[in-house]
């Protein structure tokens, strides 16, 4: 290693050090939730119900404040009619906000992140532009937006139960061929109804 290098490697152990110390020191301070929960959720694009499991994380930055991440997992084909996706992972990442309110806590989310579709085979029609089902069968990950809300219940001691619904957001490829003979020359927003429910602790 020249001298450069190993200069370059002692700045760049205090800036992480810098950084990264006062917020262990900070987490430290604070609490978190940790849960397992199922989640439905009601595509308005393909109007079918996709049903997963999944485990979130909340980091309660201050009184009304927490970072909030979650990862689900949607095991069944879909959709109803003609499934084009074997399976779908969900990754959320944001923030949530709310007062508690003795046992209660409710809260407002703003939450981006991903929606992962693996594809599964399907027979395609060579049309342009193709059918949205088709894009989505050779595999897509698309950005995704939950915004809404719900409520924390303290159930005594450490153990939290959680709902939460809102509207997921998918960004979709175009150009594409939509349900209902519609077509899209650019990529476009479908929307979800998007229900949660879980139990977890907090520590």
């Amino acid at each position: 290693m020249t001298g450069n290098d190993r200069t370059f490697s002692s700045f760049a152990c205090f800036v992480v050090a810098l950084v990264f110390v006062p917020l262990i020191g900070r987490a430290a301070a604070q609490h978190f939730d940790a849960g397992a929960q199922v989640t439905f959720a009601h595509s308005g694009e393909f109007d079918s119900t996709d049903t997963g499991i999944g485990a979130r994380l909340s980091w309660r930055l201050a009184e009304m404040v927490a970072a909030d991440a979650e990862i689900d997992v949607f095991p069944e084909s879909f959709a109803n009619r003609t499934p084009f996706s074997r399976r779908r992972v969900e990754g959320l990442f944001g923030v949530i906000a709310g007062p508690r309110l003795g046992s209660l806590r409710p809260f407002a989310k703003v939450r981006p992140g991903f929606a992962r579709f693996r594809g599964a085979p399907v027979v395609c029609i060579q049309i342009f532009p193709p059918p949205l089902s088709c894009l989505l069968a050779a595999g897509r990950t698309l950005f995704a937006l939950d915004i809404g809300g719900g409520v924390d219940v303290s159930t005594g001691g450490p153990f939290v139960v959680r709902f939460d619904a809102g509207d997921r957001l998918l960004k979709y490829p175009g150009p594409s061929f939509r349900g209902g003979g519609r077509t899209a020359q650019d990529s476009f927003f479908g929307h979800d109804l998007r229900v949660s429910v879980g139990a977890g602790v907090t520590f």
